[in-house]
């Protein structure tokens, strides 16, 4: 794939994410689910009106900015309503979302090539994104988890971009990771976890240096002929794979001599390699370069800048309400979540503990509303009408695409089941424990996408507060690039049946996100036709 494509791609991406997130915003004249905290704290700091937030500022900070902003565009002001605290149309406390929202499908694309440079791998990583249900929805109304992922995933990519760079220019990315992931923690607390997922893969890459220079001490080798015979094994593989990487040839990236290292013999399991849980480590990615960064490194980029942030981050709202100190209205905010309530629906009808979240069983109504009919005024206020009666119904469901998720979740296992293949087969065929010099790029990607997947969802295990099913997408982000990875590989596989499993899983996805989409933007279905879309009780 040219460069020229690939931007044209993205390009279509991007209006893709654009035209759903703004087509029809301000087709409910109302405050919709957490609108009636986050829109209306937005505007509070426009007004100047003290009040407690049960979060960090910064995405009230910026819906505020979207309010003043759109107030002062002379359009999209044909509805107006004063739920926020003032006259104020719906489109200017949502369109800054929206449109921060639309860049997310971009970033995660622009990770998944600078984990792999490969724009194949790129495309499809932005092009699932983009076809999420749960982005979509999150991002068409004013509500701050956007803006956790977003800052979260920017983090991650400027981490990626300055371990691709050396000296003065590493520093500069590594400042902009810290503030990136300071932003993300400014946003909600469990922003901490896009932060922690940098330190766990940086600590795992230091782990398997040190391990390797370990054995290669000779204290787990278990005879000196065993270790000769790897070392000729080594080099009769080294001898086949360089006839093979010189006959495929390498295909040129966009950056001059960066090479994508495509070699088909490489695919991890899904290809013609005779080992294929056990790829050749002739690809670079930056990962390979994490243990570049020491202690101090990390501590003062990703420790010190990302606090610091997070700090200042605090002091517009502390100005405008002086009720609590920085330290006091901590404790007043995880005092707020103590109590909030058991995770069960005795506390909230959609409350889902975080092991209903991966197979996505329990998704929540953020708008439900019914009609007699298609040419009335759409209902923005009460209950619906009582059951039978309403003869369209107007349904905004925060619901992933069924089918990205599922396949997602499959894709992640078996991501987790190539690392542990390539640990464990060592041992069960030598009785020796193996440590490559260098992995291969994609056994770095499947630690990187496990690794932050982990750290993403892993805490929520203790979490006994009421949770929903919009706490997952820090985590299911990875899961989106985990089946774009799997995707790639059976697209670029020389198994015919390999390339139309890739076709038909991206068919199914893309299909998926079409039948579902009524219910990510609100239109109008009859009974018969939302019957059809919720295909468990759990989901209603």
């Amino acid at each position: 794939m040219t460069k020229k494509w690939f931007r044209i791609g993205l390009l279509g991406i991007f209006i893709l994410s654009l035209a759903l997130r703004f087509w029809g915003l301000e087709r409910f004249n109302t405050l919709v689910f957490d609108e009636v905290y986050f829109a209306k704290f937005g505007n509070n700091y426009l007004t100047h009106t003290p009040f407690f937030n049960a979060h960090p500022p910064l995405s009230q900070y910026m819906i505020g900015i979207g309010i003043w902003l759109g107030s002062h565009i002379p359009f999209w002001h044909d509805t107006v309503n004063g739920l926020t605290g003032s006259m104020r149309s719906p489109w200017t406390y949502r369109w800054f979302n929206a449109l921060t929202g639309s860049f997310i499908p971009l970033v995660v694309a622009a990770i998944a090539y600078q984990l792999s440079y490969r724009r194949s791998f790129a495309l499809l990583a932005g092009l699932f994104t983009a076809c999420d249900g749960l982005f979509l929805v999150e991002s068409r109304y004013a509500l701050s988890n956007i803006y956790i992922v977003i800052f979260g995933l920017l983090g991650h990519w400027f981490l990626l971009l300055a371990l691709d760079k050396q000296n003065r220019r590493r520093s500069f990315w590594l400042v902009f990771a810290g503030i990136a992931f300071g932003a993300s923690v400014g946003t909600k607390w469990n922003g901490l976890w896009f932060l922690s997922g940098a330190y766990l893969i940086w600590i795992v890459a230091w782990v398997i240096q040190g391990t390797h220079s370990f054995a290669n001490a000779k204290l787990f080798f278990t005879s000196p002929s065993l270790e000769q015979e790897a070392g000729a094994r080594s080099q009769d593989s080294e001898a086949v794979a360089s006839p093979r990487a010189s006959a495929e040839g390498r295909r040129q990236e966009g950056e001059g001599s960066r090479q994508e290292g495509e070699v088909r013999s490489q695919e991890v399991g899904i290809s013609t390699c005779s080992q294929p849980f056990i790829p050749s480590p002739s690809s670079e990615s930056p990962l390979q370069n994490l243990t570049q960064l020491n202690i101090f490194q990390m501590l003062f980029y990703l420790g010190i800048i990302p606090a610091f942030i997070y700090s200042i981050i605090w002091i517009p709202h502390l100005q405008l309400d002086k009720t609590y100190g920085f330290i006091a209205v901590h404790q007043q905010i995880l005092k707020f979540h103590l109590h909030l309530g058991g995770n069960s629906s005795d506390v909230h009808p959609y409350c889902a503990a975080w092991y209903k979240w991966p197979l996505m069983t329990r998704p929540m109504a953020y708008y439900y509303q019914t009609a007699e009919s298609i040419t009335e005024p759409l209902p923005v206020m009460g209950p619906p009408l009582p059951a039978g009666a309403g003869q369209v119904i107007y349904d905004v469901h925060a619901m992933g695409n069924p089918f990205l998720w599922w396949f997602g979740v499959a894709a992640m296992l078996f991501l987790v089941g190539m690392l542990v293949s390539q640990a464990v087969m060592p041992w069960v065929k030598e009785k020796r424990f193996l440590v490559p010099a260098t992995l291969s790029i994609d056994t770095w990607i499947g630690l990187y996408l496990v690794i932050n997947y982990a750290a993403n969802l892993a805490p929520w295990v203790k979490v006994t507060r009421c949770v929903f099913i919009y706490h997952y997408m820090c985590a299911v982000v990875f899961v989106f690039l985990a089946i774009a990875w799997f995707v790639d590989q059976c697209l670029r596989s020389y198994y015919q049946q390999l390339r139309a499993l890739g076709v038909t899983i991206t068919f199914i996805i893309l299909a998926a996100f079409i039948f579902w989409m009524p219910i990510y933007l609100g239109l109008p279905l009859s009974p018969d036709g939302y019957k059809l879309r919720m295909w468990f009780n759990s989901w209603i």
